[in-house]
């Protein structure tokens, strides 16, 4: 049985996270624990559909009202396979779960952040060349299985949503 959490975000996001932080905030080890957390924020979702990057910068390439910035974490993420579709407290119950998980490793650490989310159309997603299956479907099911993308035939009850989906 699904948790309470797992149903409220089923089919509302696929995720890209870019995170660009002062250089030297993170340690490789420190890179992979945040990474593994932000992945637990998609409990429905294949793993290999959350990508997280991180980019060092200077103090000279990275500004903020025309100061260098030192001490600050700009995150963006990417939802593509699906997205919030208007559900204002679904938004906050995730902009909330996704500030407890990221204040270990801004706020706890006396470091300024921000956030945003952009919510890419899922017919403009590719992956491998493939367009990824329809969200709740078999193929869907079929990748979080193999946990990555692999060429799927239609599937019983699916032939109409593959139709309207034609490849590149």
């Amino acid at each position: 049985m699904a948790t309470i959490r797992e149903q409220k975000l089923k089919g509302k996001k696929m995720p890209l996270w870019t995170i660009y932080h002062s250089q030297d905030t993170y340690t490789d080890l420190e890179k992979q624990e945040l990474s593994a957390q932000l992945v637990k924020l998609y409990p429905v979702l294949p793993k290999f559909y959350v990508s997280i990057v991180f980019h060092a910068l200077s103090s000279q390439n990275f500004f903020i009202g025309g100061k260098p910035a030192e001490k600050f974490v700009r995150v963006s993420v990417d939802h593509i396979a699906r997205q919030f579709e208007g559900d204002e407290v679904l938004k906050r119950k995730w902009l909330r779960m996704v500030t407890s998980t990221l204040k270990p490793f801004t706020v706890d650490r006396g470091l300024d952040w921000e956030l945003h989310v952009d919510e890419t159309p899922f017919d403009l997603w590719l992956i491998q060349g493939m367009r990824p299956p329809l969200p709740g479907s078999k193929g869907e099911s079929c990748w979080i299985e193999h946990n990555r993308p692999v060429p799927l035939p239609l599937l019983d009850g699916e032939q109409d949503a593959f139709q309207t989906r034609q490849d590149p």
